[in-house]
């Protein structure tokens, strides 16, 4: 009885990992000749949450994170609430100079600051709306980016580095390479932020909710897949410098599928000369070449 489970087991296994790796092989060029249009470096990691099959391009590449740092930073501010170091409803005192020029929703409402602002509002600002005043004086708050490097750390994420501000990326072009993410990690963090311990029920909650909701750049993972399809995202994007290079231009996030399976994605897009309208393009196709990949897998 026992040698027939084990041979019945090791049929199964030997068909699903067939099955995973034809579904990798199949993905990964239709990936690879999407990217091509980019004119730049393109990394992608996908990781099913329930069934964990992967599929990657450029899985290791060091690319540019722009503002898709500000998920590592919501979590570390939510690990300090969880801690009771912090609490969602505690204010800070926004001060004119805490709101230099920049994308700032919150500049915008309150040009003038001298303004309380509390931690939710502020991780609302940084989150959903991708605000660069909001980010840093959350940064200010916690100590500065070291010490979302130490939270990182402390969870045992390796593959993502912050070093500067988004007022530090203002100043000089090539700072904003200093802060990069392997795509590979970011899937592992966002795996760790939604299947694993790190941060409570509430507090993860929390920021799915603002990832969710927000409606910041919906050009990207969100353009091509179904309408009502649940994607809870993070997106980063650069400027252009005088040669017409884009740094970057990122989408990453959780996609919900209509079986209530979870797709953990990161798109990354570094150095790319295409326009505007091509990088989101390409970020849109991959996410569906993604998504239609795991219906087939489904419907098998």
């Amino acid at each position: 009885m026992n040698k027939i489970y084990r041979a019945s087991f090791a049929a199964i296994l030997a068909l699903t990992t067939h099955f995973s790796f034809a579904q990798s092989s199949v993905l990964r060029p239709q990936i690879a000749e999407i990217a091509k249009a980019a004119h730049g470096i393109v990394g992608v990691s996908v990781l099913g949450l329930e069934d964990r099959d992967t599929v990657n391009y450029n899985k290791n590449a060091r690319l540019v994170l722009q503002s898709v740092l500000k998920l590592p930073l919501g979590m570390a501010v939510m690990h300090l609430v969880d801690s009771g170091v912090l609490t969602l409803d505690k204010t800070i005192h926004v001060s004119k100079k805490d709101l230099p020029e920049t994308y700032s929703p919150l500049r915008d409402k309150y040009p003038k600051g001298d303004v309380d602002v509390s931690i939710r509002d502020l991780l609302y600002y940084a989150v959903s709306e991708s605000d660069n005043d909001a980010c840093d004086i959350l940064f200010k708050k916690l100590g500065g980016p070291n010490q979302v490097q130490n939270y990182l750390h402390m969870i045992k994420m390796r593959g993502i580095n912050i070093d500067a501000t988004e007022e530090d990326m203002r100043k000089s072009w090539e700072v904003q390479y200093t802060n990069w993410c392997k795509p590979v990690a970011m899937v592992k963090l966002l795996d760790t932020l939604y299947t694993g311990n790190v941060l409570k029920p509430a507090s993860r909650d929390f920021l799915n909710k603002l990832m969710t909701e927000t409606t910041h750049i919906p050009t990207r993972i969100k353009a091509l897949l179904p309408v009502g399809t649940v994607v809870a995202h993070k997106t980063g994007t650069s400027g252009k410098n005088e040669a017409g290079l884009s740094a970057a231009t990122n989408d990453v996030g959780v996609i919900t599928l209509p079986n209530g399976k979870h797709i953990a994605i990161a798109i990354f897009i570094t150095n790319s000369t295409a326009d505007d309208a091509t990088r989101d393009m390409v970020i849109a196709k991959i996410a569906k070449a993604v998504y239609d990949n795991e219906l087939l897998k489904k419907n098998k």
